[in-house]
């Protein structure tokens, strides 16, 4: 990835920092679970519970913050140059089919960090949280992510 330090500067990354996606619903369809379930090799969960692997996605799909988005507002321009430093899951409750979960996400640390006179990288950090429908907490998603750069 080629990107000029000018087209996002260290002010311009540090003023994403609070940057709060639109926010939205997601509600995992027992079809969608059973899916989920059945690629992992696992036996369907009792109750009505979701596999843990939906996380991954009702985060993303719920925030309405899509990875396009997310890669578009720091000025990626190619996956080669990202890495996924760490994918942190937290379940505060259990996930059930077909309830409505809030997703709710921000962006809590942009920095940037020189490599040498011409490499830098920008490591971000993002946070999804999901909650029921009384407003409770049910599960936390932290995201890490480094851009590498090099300048133009």
């Amino acid at each position: 990835m080629t990107l000029s330090e000018n087209d996002l500067s260290t002010d311009d990354l540090a003023a994403l920092v609070g940057y709060r996606f639109p926010g939205g619903t997601y509600q995992v369809a027992h079809w969608e679970n059973w899916l989920l379930t059945d690629c992992t090799g696992a036996a369907p969960l009792p109750d009505a519970l979701v596999h843990p692997v939906a996380l991954f996605h009702m985060t993303i799909l719920g925030s309405r913050m899509s990875i396009a988005e997310l890669f578009t507002l720091f000025h990626a321009t190619g996956h080669a140059g990202v890495s996924l430093l760490s994918y942190d899951w937290e379940y505060l409750q259990p996930l059930r089919e077909e309830a409505h979960y809030t997703c709710t996400g921000r962006i809590l640390q942009a920095e940037r960090s020189g490599v040498s006179a011409s490499r830098f990288a920008d490591t971000v950090i993002f946070l999804i949280e999901v909650f029921d429908a009384e407003d409770q907490p049910v599960a936390r998603v932290t995201n890490t992510w480094r851009f590498n750069r090099t300048t133009a």
